[in-house]
């Protein structure tokens, strides 16, 4: 993931790989010089924020906080945890259940669907009182608000494609969630078996829900078109990148660019 100005590249459970080196490795490859790069872990959130500045005991209490509040709906409404289909939520629930309920709605997904890109997307969201630039990223899934364009690589395994290819998100249309899921890499639930499945969105919550949406319908290659209608349906989605084996496929608002980052 990287600033252009060039080019680059790039429960609640880290998303990438089985061990946390393979799952954090592309990390490496973040070179916006002038914003600074930390880590943030809290139980099983793993986070790489940019922010001008260091905010890191900031962070750490936000992510608290908005961890204890999905715990609480958890503890509260079971089936938020475990149901792959959307759940109606109290209207008294906090914001970040109200986001992830109404993002799981537009995939027609369960909750827990959203879970990291919600978390990155109001992480996002608070921090804007300490940066004006910042850039969230949570086991594959990202929100960025910057004002210059960023390149973000695509891992996507063992696919020949993975690393070779990465979306350009362009300033004008941040803020930002750019998410990705797998069904062949990583711990996350998929019925499919893509490589990589990327959407872009203006909401984070959104683009996480809609990657698993539409990776659960691409268990070959030939479902490539399949994916791209599914993402075209989901209200909100800019644009998806698939990738599976050698096969790529691509709609909507991603400018696609070629990454050497993660070789």
């Amino acid at each position: 993931m990287s600033r252009d100005t060039g080019s680059g590249s790039s429960g609640i459970e880290p998303r990438m790989s089985s061990s946390r080196y393979e799952e954090r490795f592309y990390r490496r490859f973040v070179t916006a010089s002038d914003l600074n790069a930390y880590t943030l872990v809290v139980k099983e959130t793993d986070l790489h924020i940019m922010t001008r500045g260091v905010w890191l005991k900031e962070a750490r209490e936000i992510v608290i906080r908005l961890r204890h509040q999905v715990e609480l709906a958890i503890e509260d409404t079971p089936e938020f945890l475990h149901s792959l289909k959307p759940i109606d939520v109290k209207d008294t629930a906090p914001p970040i259940v109200h986001v992830m309920a109404e993002a799981a709605r537009l995939a027609d997904v369960g909750p827990m669907a959203a879970v990291a890109g919600a978390i990155s997307q109001m992480l996002g969201e608070a921090l804007a009182a300490y940066s004006d630039e910042t850039v969230i990223e949570n086991g594959g899934d990202i929100y960025a608000r910057s004002f210059h364009p960023l390149t973000v690589g695509i891992y996507a395994g063992k696919s020949p494609l993975s690393g070779r290819v990465g979306i350009r998100i362009k300033a004008e249309t941040m803020p930002a969630g750019l998410c990705t899921s797998s069904g062949t890499v990583g711990h996350s639930l998929s019925f499919g078996q893509a490589d990589a499945v990327a959407i872009l969105a203006a909401n984070a919550a959104l683009a996480d829900a809609a990657a698993t949406a539409v990776g659960n319908v691409v268990c070959r290659a030939e479902d490539l078109q399949k994916g791209l209608d599914r993402a075209r349906e989901i209200s909100g989605v800019e644009g998806v990148l698939i990738i599976f084996g050698g096969n790529l496929g691509a709609w909507g608002e991603v400018e696609l660019v070629e990454t050497r980052g993660l070789q």
